[in-house]
């Protein structure tokens, strides 16, 4: 089976979900805006170098899906798909989606941000399997905690092999493209791993291990993949 996995948040994306989901809950009024907008921003800043405290930020992140019903939540997701989403999709991205998916090959996404802000998002790019942070259910609503390992760095690594396990899937034909030194772990996992729009350590990294370097967002700027 070949398998072609890809990180979301600025690969498949143009920006980052879980960040725009916080900033959307700021603008909404639906959080303290001034003290959540500052911490959103830290936590960000902090994956972007990779010092995120994933179970900190995940406290922070997954608290007003507790505080609000279900329906409440989805009603407001719907209007974040719209408004924060929609004008970060890209094109190539969707190219890319749609040259594995005609050889045949089995689409994962793969992603740190939580189920419940990225499972309409894989559906939009007609992605089938997605492995994401689980938030806690219990008798029908979020809990604000952690069901699981977090999709993040080394936990990602984890969740994908349970993943592969569960579904009878090797690593013997894959790709994995992603943005982000957080990534490294799986990337060096892969038969065929791929930058994409890369930060300066993973550019760097891609460089020294031979790594294809491809751009989704200026797709004639760089290589294609090797697909």
């Amino acid at each position: 089976m070949n398998l072609a996995i890809f990180d979301l948040d600025n690969t498949l994306l143009g920006g980052d979900s879980d960040y725009l989901w916080g900033r959307f809950l700021v603008e909404q009024g639906i959080v303290d805006g001034e003290n959540y907008e500052r911490e959103n921003r830290r936590f960000y800043e902090e994956y972007k170098v990779g010092t995120l405290d994933i179970h900190e930020f995940l406290r922070f992140s997954l608290r007003p899906l507790a505080e609000h019903d279900v329906e409440t939540l989805r009603t407001w997701r719907e209007i974040f798909m719209q408004e924060k989403i929609a004008p970060i999709m890209l094109p190539a991205a969707r190219d890319l989606l749609a040259n594995h998916r005609a050889q045949g090959h089995l689409l994962l996404i793969i992603t740190a941000t939580n189920r419940f802000v990225t499972e309409l998002i894989a559906a939009a790019l007609n992605v089938d399997h997605l492995i994401a942070t689980e938030p806690e259910m219990l008798d029908g609503r979020y809990t604000g905690n952690v069901a699981g390992v977090p999709s993040f760095r080394e936990g990602k690594v984890k969740c994908l092999k349970n993943w592969l396990k569960t579904n009878g899937i090797n690593l013997a034909s894959s790709w994995f493209y992603s943005d982000s030194l957080n990534d490294l772990p799986l990337l060096e996992m892969v038969t065929h791993p791929v930058a994409v729009d890369p930060d300066d350590t993973l550019a760097d990294h891609a460089r020294m291990r031979g790594w294809p370097i491809i751009s989704l967002r200026s797709p004639n700027k760089a290589g294609s993949p090797p697909l």
